[in-house]
Order: structure tokens, then sequence, then C-alpha cells
């Protein structure tokens, strides 16, 4: 049954519907493979019980037999990046400060997941706080890409994008601030799509960022990504910033596609010195074969995006300074021993506590926001993220969707960047923009030569289009599909 692992969500639910293998089927799978890769590749912190598993998956399966009413993910095994919480279960954030910390709450995404009858197989790793693109900064050990063992996952959400690609779970759950999902799908050669800001709940994820923070799915397709934004969509009161409006149905509203015709915009901006050929030539035969299909394909100006990564690194630095001020050592987490008084007991706990990403970040952020300081900084930031979200509204009114590359590499050599910050912060260039400006965004794998490392192209859509970002999606995957077949 080992091949089951590598099936889609989709495809084993039609054999699970159909009664060709059980849910107890599908769960001795995935234990299996993930017995067999994970020493290798390090996807999860934490997992559940075996027992426990194939016991609800079997619950699963006997409400199947009897006819009863089984939620949408059907009993499949659901990966959970580990800055969600699950009550009763404990969040590190990859980090050491949090360590003894077991939420007494479950996010309502996860809780969306538990309700379909997804069953959470684990927390999966992830950089510490998800500051990171590479998820070699969790303090809790390094991820591996599954496609290749020498090199990243890519990060924050690296857990979850190797254990999809690794065919240790067919669905998982990651967090998004700067392009955190479609980062690490792109280096791992699956699909992650970063909803609308708003459009799923962040009730019950760990803050880092909170105005660019966005939960969505990391899976093996199209199909199965809007399988799963399906259940975790939705407004929720708990949530100040989730959007109270209707949610399609993104499995049958986006199977035609709201255009027939696409028109697509390729920044111009985007075409950076620098970036490894294989990403632009991915990018290219992608292009080629759309328009060849009758979609229209033309260059589209964002000025402003030259900006977009001291701008989001500025904003993104000053709400974690915020944010994680609150792990002072006086009420979860970690605590330094025997402090000599309150300041000593705080400063000692942080020091202890976070790592050197984590630090510098909110060093930057403290700085920017700063007396004096944060009219320069700060404030300045908020104003050419305001140009940043024009260029798309600009962009928009002339094109359906936007295409470019995810990252302006493949998936890099572990050790590669971590000596080199600014090297590893402009591996971000091309992912950020969509954070700042709110948008829906997903990375869907290019056809690429036998061999060769996963690249994705990156698909954009206006804010809450994401049935048109779907059915973008759609056809750049058949298009990969079809490149891969011809060779």
């Amino acid at each position: 049954m080992s091949e089951l692992c590598d099936q889609t969500a989709a495809e084993l639910l039609r054999r699970l519907e159909a009664g060709e293998v059980t849910c107890v089927d599908v769960m001795d799978a995935t234990l299996g493979r993930i017995e067999a890769r994970e020493a290798e590749v390090g996807a999860f912190l934490s997992r559940g019980e075996p027992d426990a598993m194939r016991a609800a998956a079997a619950s699963v399966d006997a409400r199947r037999r009897g006819g009863e009413p089984v939620g949408a993910l059907g009993g499949l095994p659901v990966g959970v990046k580990d800055n969600l919480c699950v009550e009763g279960t404990a969040t590190t954030c990859g980090s050491r400060l949090l360590g003894p910390f077991v939420p007494p709450y479950t996010a309502t995404a996860v809780q969306r997941v538990l309700d379909a009858d997804g069953i959470v197989i684990g927390k999966t790793n992830l950089d510490e706080f998800a500051m990171g693109s590479s998820t070699e900064n969790s303090a809790l050990g390094q991820t591996r890409n599954p496609r290749d063992a020498s090199r990243v996952a890519g990060g924050s959400s690296g857990g979850s994008a190797a254990a999809v690609a690794a065919g240790m779970v067919p669905l998982a759950l990651g967090s998004d601030t700067g392009g955190s999902i479609r980062q690490p799908a792109s280096f791992c050669g699956v699909v992650g799509l970063k909803p609308t800001y708003g459009r799923v709940s962040r009730y019950g994820l760990v803050a880092y960022a909170s105005s660019l923070d966005q939960v969505g799915p990391i899976t093996r397709s199209v199909d199965d990504a809007a399988l799963l934004l399906n259940v975790i969509a939705g407004h929720d009161p708990r949530d100040s910033t989730s959007l109270d409006c209707h949610v399609p149905d993104y499995l049958s509203e986006d199977e035609a596609g709201d255009v027939e015709t696409l028109r697509i915009g390729v920044p111009g901006e985007y075409d950076r010195p620098g970036g490894d050929p294989a990403v632009g030539e991915a990018l290219r035969r992608t292009l080629d074969a759309l328009a060849d299909a009758g979609h229209i394909v033309e260059e589209v100006s964002l000025p402003h995006s030259e900006y977009a990564v001291a701008t989001y690194y500025l904003l993104a630095s000053a709400e974690a300074s915020s944010n994680l001020a609150r792990y002072d050592g006086t009420l979860y987490g970690r605590r330094a021993e025997d402090p000599a008084s309150l300041d000593d007991m705080i400063e000692r706990t942080r020091g202890e506590g976070f790592g050197d990403e984590v630090k510098r970040r909110i060093m930057l952020g403290t700085y920017a926001l700063s007396t004096g300081y944060a009219a320069g900084y700060y404030e300045k930031a908020l104003r050419v993220r305001r140009l940043i979200q024009n260029d798309f509204v600009a962009a928009f009114e002339k094109f359906d969707v936007l295409m470019h590359p995810v990252a302006p590499h493949p998936a890099f050599r572990l050790g590669e960047k971590t000596d080199d910050p600014l090297s590893m912060y402009l591996e971000d260039v091309y992912s950020v923009p969509a954070n700042l400006a709110g948008l829906p965004a997903i990375s869907v794998p290019a056809a690429v030569p036998g061999g060769a490392l996963p690249v994705g192209v990156q698909v954009v859509a206006p804010a809450l289009a994401e049935v048109r970002l779907l059915a973008a999606a759609r056809r750049v995957e058949a298009v990969a599909a079809a490149a891969s077949v011809g060779g």
C-alpha cells in the first residue's frame, strides 16, 4: 500500500468513497512512509501516537461503512505547522523559548480541519517563530529537502512542504508572512497557496507580523489546495481581521475558471540579474505554452517593487518586535533559572531563548519604532506599502493574473546562506509583494528537465479572487504535466 503515499488527496478520497481502500490503509501507509523517511528529512517536531492515529482512521471507516456523513477530508492525514495551536499538544514555533508551552485551545484553521475529518498526524518544523527562508533557523533541528537531502526545504513552512513532497502526508497547513508557504513549495516541488489576507482565520496562529501573516494549504496538486482551502476559509468572529464575506466552493466554481482566455501580466521588474537561469527558463517555457494555448501574455510594470524587500523587513520586524515582547518568562514558556531580579529574568529569558535571527529582527523592529526614527523608517515603510498596493491595483485593471518566479533560485545548499542574512532576505524578493498588498498567490511546480531541482511558477490574483487564481494555477499545472509527458 506504499503507493498510497504518492497519490493526491483527491485520488485518495475517490478510492476511499469507492471502497477500494480504507482510512486505516492510508494511515498505515502514512506511518510507514514517515518511519522510512523522517530521519533523513526531519519534517516533524512531534507526532501523534500510532495507535491513536489508527483508531481515529478506524472511526472514520466505521462511519463511512454505516452510511453516516463523513467530512470533506474523509479521514486523510494532515500535517500542521508548529506555530498553529492544537489543544493539549506542545506548540514550540521551532524555538527553545516556547518549549514547555501547551496551548489550552485549538487554532480555527486546525479545528476546521478536524471538523472535516482530517486527522492531524503531527506538528511540522519551521524557522523559529516563522522567521526565515530555509528552516535552518529552527532551534529544534534542520529540515532537509526530500528531492536532495544536501539542500534546504525552504522556509519558514519547510517542514510542511517537505512532509508533502516526501509523501508523509497528502495535505499540510503552513503560514505565509513573506513567502513562507510559496517558497518552500517551490523548493520541494509541491503546491503552496497563500490566500487573501483575512480569507482564513489567524486565531490560534502564533503571531509574527499580524498585518502580513496568513494560513494556507500545502498540497500535491492545485485541486488538493482548493479542497483544503474550502475547509479552512471563512469568517471567524474570534479574529478581528477575518473577512465576513462569501466563500465560494473552490472545487466546483473554479473548475472551468471565471475567464476562458487569461490576460497574464509578467512584471518586467522581476527580470533581475543574479538569478538562476533555470528559474527564468522554467517561467519562459510556461508562459510560451500558455500563449500557444491562446492566452494573452504581456509585460506589466510594478514600479515600486524594488522597494518591497526593504519595506517588508521594516514592517515585519516592527510587528515582530511588538508581538514577541510577550515572551518574557512571566506567563508561559521558558524562564531563566535563579534570576537576580525581574529585569535579569526577562533579559536572560529572552537572551537564552531566542535564536540569532529572531534577535536580529526584534532589534531591527525596535529601532524602526523608536522615538526619533519611527517617522523615517516605520511610517515611511507604511507609505511605500500603499504605493506597492496601488501598483497591483493598476496592473489588475488590465490583467486577470500576474505570473512570475517564486524565488530567484531553486533550493540552495544547507549552510550556503546562513552567514549572509542579506542574501537570505533577497530570496524573498518575488514573494513579499503579495503579502504587502494582501493578495492571494500560489506556487505551482513548473516542468523542469529530468533530475533538475524543482522550480515553482507564482500566480497572483486580485484580492478575494481565489477562484480565478486557482483556475490560472490549473492551467500552469496542465502545461507542466504536458511538458513532462512530452519530454
